[in-house]
């Protein structure tokens, strides 16, 4: 399975630590095992998974979508305006 990083994403990881990435990149393994394991939106966010985890005492929220052979990390963030800001990057995709 591919994976593919969106601009935003990568822009987000790019401020994390080196400890951050490294729980980071855990929880990306766990997405590639089980790609179901994220909670499927509804409506507007239709086909958009939402994978919650914790970074030290803050919840972070990873958004991705699977297609065929590939798995496409969208954004990463804590909750707040996340779904807010995920509805507008889709919209300008």
């Amino acid at each position: 399975m591919k994976i593919y990083q969106s601009r935003t994403f990568e822009n987000k990881i790019k401020r994390f630590s080196k400890q951050e990435k490294e729980i980071l990149d855990k929880e990306v393994k766990r997405i590639i095992d089980n790609p179901l394991i994220g909670e499927e939106k509804k409506g507007d966010l239709r086909g958009v998974y939402v994978y919650k985890f914790k970074i030290k005492t803050i919840q972070y929220l990873l958004s991705y979508r699977i297609m065929d052979d590939w798995l496409e990390l969208t954004m990463i963030g804590p909750h707040e305006n996340y779904y807010r800001d995920l509805k507008s990057y889709l919209k300008r995709r």
